[in-house]
């Protein structure tokens, strides 16, 4: 009975760690559009030259207390993994082993968070200045904040109670689950290139943003920024059908069903949402809305490939 308040305390921290990093995100969202990210300088460990910053900016306190909050991630990761090794210990068995293995890559992809955020801060890739390399910089960054929510999703979700998975299913299956993860992080890539050249390059009104991304004298990423939305309705209606496919091939399984429809409404929610966003051309707060669902949505897709290859027994393959 101990043993098994102590697994549930594990798992509700995991997802505590989960929502914390996702909050962490927001704050990096609200650093980049309040042109903030330079608020350091091209200083990192220190800030501005000294450990805690002294009379500071709006802009400086923007940034340190994002540097705080992304080291209190990791420090949660740690506790996070020392606990996985301690309950395994205990207890050694197929499932604390794979919570222990999770969380140790979600401690990887932390580390490797960090680095490319103090990358972006010692060339001078934050606020307004745009380098050829800084597209590739925030893509890079984008892709692997996704690929670590991914994996602290997976560990909530061991710890949870999920069960091993099943590998061994049609390979047009795996291709659609494959398939959607791709395109997602290629929403995601095409939105950090957006929402950049959206910065960058401001419009006063949404006909002036429009002229700008079909003048053949605007910058690439200007011209790039139409792609978005295109591709976003495209993924979430790919996303809509592929999603209720797999599901009536699981059997209508219970868990896949329930993600299958969350997700759906979530991709609803962020259409709806990004058109507003696009309209209102793009203020802070909206920014911050899109991308919680686009984590939302991110987050989801990996709870409903769980489920369904949880599920692989029951699956149908005709």
């Amino acid at each position: 009975m101990e043993e098994r308040s102590g697994h549930s305390r594990f798992a509700r921290f995991a997802w505590f760690v989960l929502g914390y990093n996702i909050l962490v995100i927001l704050w990096g969202v609200f650093l980049r559009a309040s042109k903030s990210g330079d608020g350091c300088g091209q200083h990192w460990l220190t800030c501005q030259g000294e450990v805690i910053p002294s009379a500071p900016q709006l802009k400086t306190i923007i940034e340190f207390s994002h540097r705080i909050t992304s080291s209190l991630a990791g420090v949660f990761l740690i506790a996070l993994l020392v606990w996985a090794v301690a309950i395994w210990y205990r207890n050694r068995t197929d499932v604390t082993g794979r919570v222990v293995k999770m969380s140790g890559v979600s401690l990887l992809f932390v580390i490797i968070e960090g680095i490319l955020g103090a990358g972006l801060v010692l060339t001078g890739n934050t606020a307004e200045n745009l380098t050829p390399e800084r597209p590739f910089w925030m893509a890079a960054h984008l892709v692997n904040t996704l690929i670590l929510l991914a994996f602290l999703t997976m560990t909530a979700w061991i710890a949870s109670g999920g069960r091993r998975l099943n590998l061994r299913i049609p390979s047009t299956h795996r291709a659609v689950l494959a398939g959607g993860f791709v395109l997602i992080l290629a929403v995601g890539i095409s939105g950090s290139i957006a929402a950049l050249s959206s910065m960058i390059f401001p419009s006063a009104t949404l006909a002036e943003g429009l002229a700008k991304d079909f003048s053949p004298t605007s910058n690439a990423l200007l011209k790039l920024r139409l792609v978005h939305p295109i591709l976003s309705i495209t993924v979430g209606v790919f996303l809509v059908f592929s999603t209720g496919w797999l599901k009536a091939k699981s059997g209508n399984n219970h868990a896949v069903a329930r993600w299958s429809g969350i997700l759906s409404l979530l991709v609803l929610a962020q259409v709806i949402f990004g058109a507003a966003t696009l309209l209102m051309l793009a203020p802070i707060v909206m920014q911050l809305g899109h991308l919680f669902l686009a984590d939302a949505i991110w987050i989801s897709f990996v709870l409903f490939s769980l489920s369904f290859l949880e599920s692989g027994s029951e699956i149908q393959i005709a």
